[in-house]
């Protein structure tokens, strides 16, 4: 907000004497008021030679897909899988060559529409959400200027151009300049929770030439000013411009400007005119663009399905060679036979190379992608069902929106947390006080005899901080330090008081400032009224009228605010309210009697402990004035508000000179409460080595408050400021040496000082250490950055906009490859929540856009632990099993295909029955691994929580990555040769059972089934009746479908279809085919018991020593590279006030006149000269 001297100027409707020409160039968007015919005629270039208009319609479009683009965007997205493409290429491959296929082109084409439909259905409902969410925005009602009246109309009607009339609590449906108001001077109060999550009130102010002359709709109707202003940008808090009419220019700043997405408050009516609308408003702008989220696990899978196309290829060409070497010695050998080859060796060795591919393209099955859908379903669906996410009072469950992104939830690195509405409540309660050096707590109800609304009617029922003894002591009114204590946070406001249904109703600019002077309400000191020089206090029931003779705005830099009053007795009284780092400093030093030095010892303790329980604390101190000095103080207090040059400096001095001598009078302590369980769900979370960055668009000081109180931060950390942030990069830049150890330290920094760095062209050009490639300034200061903030336990970004958030999480992404996660609760969070890779919105009060653009929805911060720890980490741990165990399962059959062709000539003959190969990923094994995807637990939930630590698997890839593929590679590669070698070694040059092919690939079939059914059951730690069912029922499936693929019956039918007539039966029947089986998967099964148990006992024995290790090195005390200060007793200050409502006071602006209040029967004298807001 600006400075009050910029708002003093704003509201007198400044004329800007600038010429055009010098302005111009700067301002390139011209919007005039009820012309749309005029705002239609300017063009932007589209694309060519095409053209569009240059200015948007109100209406948003968030969808990813429409009715005639869903159907080839979303082949187009599917086929950028690899896997997809190169299933479609198989079947390509079996329909045009059906001859030299091994299987029918359907059998791959079903499961492949089955799979695009899967993700096609899954897409489309996510889409049709989005199609809600953005018809119920552009459906909202609003009213605008049509003619000579204002009708009801959508918000997707609207126009820039177009006059809009808002009411309290009405939502700002587009960017505007306030035109005029019913509030006096035509302010606008606007709370901008969805937008920066301040929950304080702002207040926006119309020209005061708008305001003068637009006071009909007549007037309205006929206006026909033009505002010349900036194009669309992000920037939330500024705005250049300025409106021409009647032949005049009047200048506009952010202060004039209603942005989408505001909500009317404490104004009755107010006027607007649209000067962007749609996507070009302000927080549109910095909401992004949807992302297509994909894993690391996608991602790996992507090259391992590169890896596995190439192999296949590669073998299918070893396996042609082979084949042409044969037939060329077969030929030598058999010259006549050559009649038998009609083709040439160069077309049979392509039909060969083809059948191959072919063949083999079943070690990437299809059935693997499928039942990876139907896993990631399914542990949505827990999540859905979860009752301990579940929150009764909202009765609110978790929701996952996204059914992809489970597995991720288990590799988060980085938390992007959102400060208000997500780790608060936003709710301030008065916790406890100190007076004179006496620390005063809340007692228990049953203790507390009395009650405050027993003896005074004014008292807050809400409020529940209640003490005897501090009750009494008010009651008797005999401490001057009390009274004048209650009496300063009565006084001592910018608060706003209106009647409501016979009750007071407060109107503050900030919730701290509502608490304290409800707090004094509560015990007997009440504010009723005030005027533009006047507040009117009930003191224990007895009125008093305090003449403001000045008052002194609190702002980020003085950090106090003062008030100099004339009491009813006609002495004069300062009373200053602030942090304890300022007011300490202007406490009466000189001949401090011992009694004041104890009090102050005093305070200074409880304020240790209120900063220990993370409370914010205001000082407070008064002093007595005399007359000759006021009158001295007064007059260059007026000389410097007349000032036109250096105002603010020369008042901030004028009021140096009056804030000085103080008495201590006490402190407050007030809780911004955080939501329940939020210190424990990040302490537990930090544990699990997750990483919380704290982005707000807060004040550092709540900001810094609410990081203690959340346990983000700690008393011995080591607080990273920007200028010692700009000390180490810049000794980094001038050494080049590595960066400190910062391991105990956290960083606090702000917007500013993010556009600063990043703008910055200090920075050399250095080498990347990787290449000989240059590293630009900007790629050099972001990755330097990124690496110092990811080298501290915390960082906090205050004063952040949305844009500003987003870039962060891109920036981290960017250079550090991890996992990010964004939370939030308001539409300032929608960019973040998109960029991340995981996006939760939390249903809270500030509206539904950051669920509505999120992955998953949950109904409290705390919810976060279970989601992760419990869910994310289950998730990513059965996915990677049930990806190891299909891989080794996959391979342990059909690398048996390989072995066979040297037996083969080469030919491309399958070994198994063509059922077998059709079924034996999509049904015979598909139970065991559905169940380790959906049910598998290596520890349950109760542990999960209990040991975060085991989530660092997770993070670093250690369930799956390219060394756990070659391990299934080489263990699915041995379970294929110990079953071939072995069965073909028995059975070489003996006439038996197994002699004939037939037989032989039974036996082969029979082996294989057995060895990865013997490994599932090893694998699987979590054993439940359905574990059980689960493996029963795949084999009675194969039992039964073979038995049935093989009857005679079905022989007879089609012989070639059904070639393998009672082989099964038969072979089965022998008791040495089942020895042979029976070896073939002990060999595959004992060595790798033996390998796993072994394993397990050295690193057993390894984390042993590694702990005994650590123990010794506990005594050592480690090396810090950066110089500690030592640390001061910590401020726990922090006050959410916005500066300018001062000037407002004192000037009149903010005042109407009230219509009565007879309820508290003031004198006639008096009560005439009282407002009411």
């Amino acid at each position: 907000m600006p400075p009050p001297e910029h708002t003093q100027t704003r509201s007198r409707g400044r004329c800007s004497h600038t010429k055009g020409h010098d302005l111009r160039p700067m301002f390139t968007w011209e919007v005039k008021a009820n012309d749309r015919t005029y705002n239609n005629q300017f063009k932007e270039k589209a694309f060519l030679c095409w053209q569009r208009r240059k200015y948007k319609g109100n209406i948003i479009h968030t969808a990813k897909y429409n009715f005639f683009s869903f159907l080839p965007l979303n082949l187009y997205e599917q086929f950028h899988r690899i896997s997809n493409s190169y299933f479609l290429l198989i079947i390509i491959l079996q329909g045009a060559f059906p001859e030299i296929s091994t299987m029918p082109w359907f059998t791959l084409f079903a499961p492949l529409i089955c799979l695009l439909l899967i993700r096609a259905i899954r897409d489309l409902v996510d889409d049709i959400g989005r199609h809600k969410s953005d018809s119920t925005i552009n459906n909202r009602p609003c009213e605008m200027l049509v003619g000579e009246r204002f009708l009801h109309k959508k918000w997707k009607d609207l126009h820039v151009g177009d006059l809009v009339r808002l009411h309290d609590t009405n939502i700002v449906p587009a960017d505007m300049v306030l035109l005029s108001s019913t509030e006096p001077s035509s302010l606008c109060y606007v709370e901008t929770a969805d937008i920066d999550g301040e929950t304080n009130l702002k207040y926006k102010q119309a020209l005061l030439v708008t305001h003068h002359e637009l006071t009909t709709i007549k007037s309205m109707a006929s206006f026909q000013g033009k505002v010349v202003c900036e194009e669309p940008n992000s920037r939330m808090h500024y705005f250049t411009g300025h409106l021409e009419w009647e032949g005049k220019k009047y200048s506009l700043d952010s202060g004039n400007i209603l942005l989408r997405g505001c909500k009317i408050r404490n104004t009755d009516t107010c006027y607007g005119m649209v000067i962007y609308a749609g996507f070009d408003t302000k927080i549109m702008r910095n909401c992004g663009k949807i992302h297509l989220k994909g894993t690391k696990i996608d991602r790996l899978m992507n090259k391992l399905v590169i890896m596995i196309c190439i192999f296949v290829v590669l073998i299918s060409m070893a396996l042609t060679l082979g084949f042409w070497s044969k037939v060329t010695e077969f030929k030598t050998k058999h010259y006549y036979l050559l009649r038998m080859h009609m083709h040439s060796l160069t077309i049979e060795s392509i039909f060969i190379l083809v059948s191959f591919v072919i063949l083999l393209s079943v070690m990437m099955p299809m059935a693997m992608f499928i039942t990876a859908e139907f896993i990631y379903l399914g542990n949505s669906v827990f999540i859905d069902w979860d009752v301990e996410m579940y929150y009764a009072p909202q009765d609110l469950p978790a929701k996952a929106r996204s059914t992809s992104l489970n597995v991720q939830l288990g590799q988060v690195g980085y938390i992007f947390s959102d400060k208000t509405g997500t780790l608060t409540q936003n709710i301030m309660t008065f916790k406890k006080c100190c007076i004179n050096g006496i620390v005063y707590s809340p007692e228990q109800e049953n203790i507390c005899e009395e009650n405050p609304s027993l003896c005074n009617l004014f008292a807050d029922q809400k409020l529940l901080f209640r003490n005897s003894k501090l009750l009494s002591i008010v009651h008797t009114n005999k401490d001057n330090v009390v009274r004048e204590f209650w009496r300063l946070l009565a006084i001592c406001h910018t608060v706003m008081v209106e009647e409501k249904d016979n009750q007071l109703l407060y109107q503050a600019a900030s919730p701290d400032e509502e608490a304290l002077v409800t707090a004094a309400r509560n015990y007997g000191y009440v504010f009723l009224a005030r005027t533009q020089d006047s507040i009117t206090v009930m003191e224990l029931g007895e009125q008093r009228v305090y003449q403001v003779l000045a008052l002194m705005d609190f702002n980020s830099i003085r950090k106090r605010m003062s008030i100099l009053v004339r009491n009813p007795e006609g002495s004069i009284y300062l009373y200053t309210k602030g942090a304890d780092t300022v007011l300490f400093e202007r406490l009466h030093k000189k001949d401090m009697y011992r009694k004041k030095q104890i009090v102050k010892a005093a305070t200074e303790e409880a304020l240790t402990s209120f900063a220990e329980e993370t409370l914010r604390t205001l000082c407070l101190a008064y002093k007595k004035v005399e007359e000759d000095q006021y009158k001295e103080w007064n007059q260059r207090h007026q000389e410097a508000k007349i000032l036109l040059e250096n105002r603010a400096q020369a008042l901030h001095q004028v009021y140096e000179e009056i804030e000085q001598d103080l008495q201590l009078l006490g402190i407050t302590a007030i809780e911004d409460r955080l939501q329940d369980g939020v210190p424990e769900t990040i302490q537990c979370l930090k544990k699990g080595n997750i990483k919380i960055w704290v982005l707000t668009g807060d004040k550092q000081e709540t900001a810094v408050n609410i990081g203690y109180a959340c346990q983000l931060l700690s008393e011995n950390m080591h607080i990273l400021h920007e200028e010692q942030i700009i000390a180490i990069l810049g000794a980094y830049q001038e050494t080049k040496n590595n960066l400190p150890q910062v391991e105990m330290a956290a960083m606090i920094v702000t917007g500013e000082f993010l556009d600063q760095l990043m703008k910055s062209v200090a920075a050399p050009v250095l080498q990347n250490k990787d290449s000989n490639t240059p590293q630009s300034p900007e790629v050099w200061r972001e990755r330097t950055f990124v690496e110092l903030a990811c080298r501290c336990k915390a960082v906090i970004c205050c004063r952040v906009t949305p844009k500003q958030k987003a870039l962060i999480v891109a920036l981290v992404k960017k250079y550090k490859k991890v996992v990010t996660l964004a939370i939030g609760d308001g539409a300032n969070d929608v960019n973040m929540i998109k960029t991340a890779d995981i996006g939760v919105g939390l249903a809270g009060q500030e509206g539904m856009q950051a669920v509505q653009n999120s992955d998953y929805m949950l109904a409290q911060f705390r919810f976060l632990r279970r989601l992760l720890l419990v869910h994310g980490r289950w998730s990513y741990m059965r996915v990677c099993k049930f990806l190891r165990y299909f891989i080794y399962k996959t391979l342990a059959i059909m690398m048996v295909q390989i072995w066979f062709a040297f037996y083969s000539g080469f030919t491309s003959q399958p070994l198994y029955e063509s059922w077998f190969l059709a079924l034996f990923n999509l049904v015979y094994t598909t139970l065991p691994v559905l169940y380790i995807g959906l049910f598998e637990q290596d520890v349950s939930d109760e542990q999960s929580l209990e040991l975060p630590e085991l989530y660092i698997a997770g993070q670093k890839d250690e369930l799956f990555n390219y060394w756990v593929f070659f391990q299934a590679i080489i263990h699915g590669t041995g379970t294929s040769l110990v079953n071939f070698f072995m069965t073909l070694w028995i059975s070489h040059d003996i006439i038996g059972p197994i002699s004939d092919y037939q037989s032989f690939a039974t036996v082969m079939s029979l082996s294989g089934m057995l060895s990865v059914t013997m490994e599932v059951i090893l694998i699987i730690n979590y054993w439940t009746i359905l574990s059980v069912l689960a493996i029963f029922f795949s084999l009675c499936f194969y039992i039964v479908i073979t038995r049935a693929s093989q009857s005679v019956w079905l022989f007879t039918v089609s012989p070639t279809t059904f070639p393998f007539m009672s082989v099964e039966q038969n072979v089965i029947s022998h008791p040495y085919v089942l020895l042979v089986i029976m070896l073939n998967v002990s060999l595959n099964t004992l060595p790798v018991l033996a390998f796993r148990v072994i394993y397990q006992a050295l690193k057993q024995l390894r984390l042993k020593e590694e702990k005994e290790e650590e123990k010794e090195e506990v005594g050592e005390v480690p090396i810090e590279e950066m110089a500690e200060v030592p640390r001061a007793r910590r401020s726990s200050y922090a006050f959410s006030h916005q500066e300018g409502y001062a000037d407002l006071i004192t000037q009149g602006t903010i005042m109407r006149r009230s219509l009565g209040f007879s309820k508290y029967s003031f004198d006639d004298d008096r009560s005439s000269n009282i407002d009411f807001v």
